[in-house]
């Protein structure tokens, strides 16, 4: 490694200069996606945070349908949402369930079935209100008699997308004619822009087509259902020779998209819902922009202003922040290892750097019907906070302000104090019923972990003084809802509950060990606040932190949960997440966990845990468990085990399964990961501290803030 030293000695003053800066641009280049095969799992998207687009080979969305079981070729916006019209009028009360907690009747919105009038309820509010794929906008070729080709007529394939000028580059050839094609993200409005060049456009053989297609309802939408075409209308409300709005109306709600383009381009509706784009045939080269808005207010930016602010905006973004660097690593890991720390950086920027929480497919296609789950918004943000850029944490931040008045609401009709943080939820902040997710209760210290993280960016009182009111409501909920038994006098949590771990049921688990130790750090930084704010300690979270119930231990291990004496004999109960690493991994010491006995957890977890049953962001978690317990070794041996969920795909994207094709909280997880790794956590000096020592990782890096 060079290094520059220079010295100035002023009197006893002596200043002593730096390691060289990482080279961001040679970093993130050396990386640069290159597609040279169709493969449904490696498309690749452009956005802002707020809007992402997804292409396929041809540097648009021309073939949907061959892509939806692979990585979708989604159009989402975080405004882009519709219900169906409420025929029967089902009413959010009818999804409520009452459970027996504390000895008295608490309800829980649940997938009530207790009457079929119950079941549908339930299923209509989990389906409603559904984010929506806002179009397809892709190429249409043609040969000589006119026949539409198709994606196996696609050769000859060059596809980069280069992540710091955020330009996809596509080349390839159909019909025996080559075709170049820039893809580029709009910046400042939702949509793309697109320069065209081929011979194909002076034969009136290349053309662009817009395609609407018609909201699922179901779990997943992968934005190619084209049926029920009477039940959305789509028209075209102004038009010159130079642009086109179109308006599209479903059932709950209207948006516009504008498109503008250069020379004499005709457009025509070539049936309901799909409009055909001709360019100029004079031409051999055409430029498009296309931008979808919630309300007919678009700004006609042209199309070198658009190219200028993207180019600038990724710069930007590249050149702030954190950055590591693994030149000169010897490990045959490091590569692939710094290949997915750039590309999670870039996914997460695009699609879930808004202002709201993202859904776990982000802004490419929907699950759990497009709906956000809050107990993931961690894994989505928090990384961003530990990168330099807590700018973007404090966006989706913010929301909860909007998501308060619908947590007081669930805290008040089930007896407790404060606001009980939604786990499935939308951009209102309404409850959605599930039969897990309603008994979740780690998504409630999750506000207070992101305040904190923000006050320590900044720490000013105007930041206590903005978020006291959800960190202050958040800690209320959470000693109100922890329970005094009479026979240990110590607070326990549950039940009804469900840990992290969903395997446990919810009416006869309690005490959790991943949530006993949060609730208690949680409780603690509320208190904090207080005292920051000069205000004096609240008694009742003192005396639930002094008197929280210790976490389980049966030899020398900590269980699961303490209603789980057999957590490592049964083995429903090695599979989905092993939570409880995430009590030392997630969170800093508070006087419930023993590093000893943690240790004995972490060895028999590795050892015995059913990794193929897992999630992308249990690799992260045990990988920071791993560093915080000195073992940097084990912690690389996490974030690179060879198991289908900790899959990262040519575009970057955390592969799960075939349902599941991409998963944003384990790219977040990753660079969370990535991040108390280098920059350590309070208390700890070492820098790089959790990789290995062994002389084959060289690890240079800049610009990460210390965890908890």
């Amino acid at each position: 490694m060079k290094r520059t030293l220079v010295i100035f000695c002023l009197g006893l003053t002596i200043i002593s200069a730096f390691a060289q800066k990482i080279d961001r641009k040679k970093l993130v280049e050396r990386h640069s996606i290159v597609i040279e095969k169709v493969d449904s799992l490696s498309s690749l998207s452009l956005g802002n945070g707020q809007f992402a687009f997804t292409v396929d080979v041809t540097g648009l969305q021309s073939f949907p349908t061959f892509f939806a079981k692979g990585v979708p070729l989604g159009t989402q916006s975080e405004w882009g949402w519709d219900s169906f019209k409420d025929t029967v009028g089902y009413k959010q009360e009818e999804s409520l369930k009452a459970y027996n907690q504390y000895g008295r009747q608490v309800t829980y919105a649940v997938q009530n079935s207790t009457t079929e009038r119950n079941k549908n309820a339930s299923n209509w509010f989990r389906q409603n209100s559904h984010r929506l794929q806002l179009g397809n906008l892709g190429f249409e070729f043609y040969n000589e008699r006119g026949d539409v080709l198709t994606i196996t007529d696609i050769k000859k394939i060059h596809q980069e997308l280069n992540m710091f000028t955020g330009k996809i580059t596509s080349v390839y050839e159909i019909n025996g004619e080559k075709v170049s094609v820039i893809t580029i993200g709009n910046q400042k409005q939702d949509g793309v822009l697109v320069e065209v060049e081929s011979a194909l456009i002076k034969k009136g053989q290349l053309k662009i087509k817009l395609k609407y297609p018609y909201p699922t309802g179901q779990w997943a939408d992968f934005g190619n259902y084209y049926g029920e075409e009477e039940k959305h209308q789509t028209q075209i409300i102004t038009q010159t020779n130079s642009s086109v709005k179109i308006k599209h109306q479903l059932d709950g709600t209207q948006y516009f998209t504008q498109l503008n383009w250069d020379g004499n381009a005709q457009i025509v509706e070539k049936k309901k819902h799909e409009f055909i784009l001709s360019p100029d045939e004079s031409k051999t080269s055409f430029q498009l922009s296309v931008i979808f808005a919630q309300k007919d207010e678009i700004d006609n930016s042209s199309f070198k202003s658009i190219a200028k602010v993207n180019q600038k905006t990724w710069k930007n973004f590249w050149e702030s922040g954190a950055a590591v660097d693994f030149t000169g690593s010897t490990d045959e890991r490091a590569n692939e290892l710094e290949r997915r720390i750039v590309l999670s950086q870039y996914l997460t920027k695009i699609q879930c750097a808004g202002n709201y929480p993202p859904q776990e497919t982000g802004l490419t296609y929907n699950s759990w019907f497009g709906k956000p789950h809050l107990e993931m918004h961690w894994w989505h943000s928090v990384h961003f906070a530990l990168w330099g850029r807590a700018n973007i944490l404090q966006k989706s931040t913010d929301w909860y302000f909007k998501a308060m008045e619908g947590a007081k609401a669930i805290a008040k009709r089930q007896g407790f104090d404060g606001v009980r943080w939604q786990k499935m939820t939308d951009n209102e902040g309404a409850e959605v019923p599930s039969s897990v997710g309603a008994m979740l209760v780690w998504q409630q210290p999750h506000p207070i972990t992101y305040a904190e993280l923000l006050y320590r960016d900044k720490p000013t009182k105007a930041v206590l003084e903005k978020y006291k009111d959800i960190v202050f409501a958040s800690a209320d909920f959470m000693a109100s809802f922890a329970h005094l038994n009479p026979k240990t006098n110590r607070y326990d949590l549950g039940p009804v509950l469900i840990p992290a771990q969903e395997r446990f049921k919810a009416e006869q688990t309690f005490n959790p060990a991943y949530e006993l130790a949060y609730w208690k750090w949680a409780l603690q930084t509320a208190q904090n606040w207080r005292t920051r704010l000069g205000m004096p300690k609240n008694e009742k979270w003192e005396e639930v932190i002094d008197k929280i119930a210790p976490l389980p231990i049966l030899n020398d291990v900590y269980l699961a949960t303490e209603s789980a004496q057999d957590s490592y004999t049964n083995p429903e109960f090695k599979t989905d997440h092993p939570s409880v690493l995430g009590a030392f991994g997630m969170l800093p010491q508070t006087g419930l966990v023993d590093s000893v006995i943690m240790k004995n957890t972490f060895n028999l977890i590795m050892k015995d845990w059913s990794w193929n049953e897992t999630w992308g962001w249990d690799f992260p978690m045990t990988a920071m468990t791993a560093a915080r317990l000195g073992m940097p070794e084990k912690a690389i041996d996490a974030l690179l085990m060879p198991v289908t969920t900790n899959t990262y795909l040519p575009n970057g994207h955390n592969y799960q399964d075939g349902r599941l094709t991409i998963y944003l909280p384990g790219n977040g997880g990753l660079l969370t990961a990535i991040a108390l790794m280098c920059g350590g956590w309070d208390g700890n000096q070492t820098k790089n501290v959790g990789f290995p020592k062994n002389g084959k990782w060289k690890v240079r890096s800049e610009g990460f803030s210390k965890f908890f």
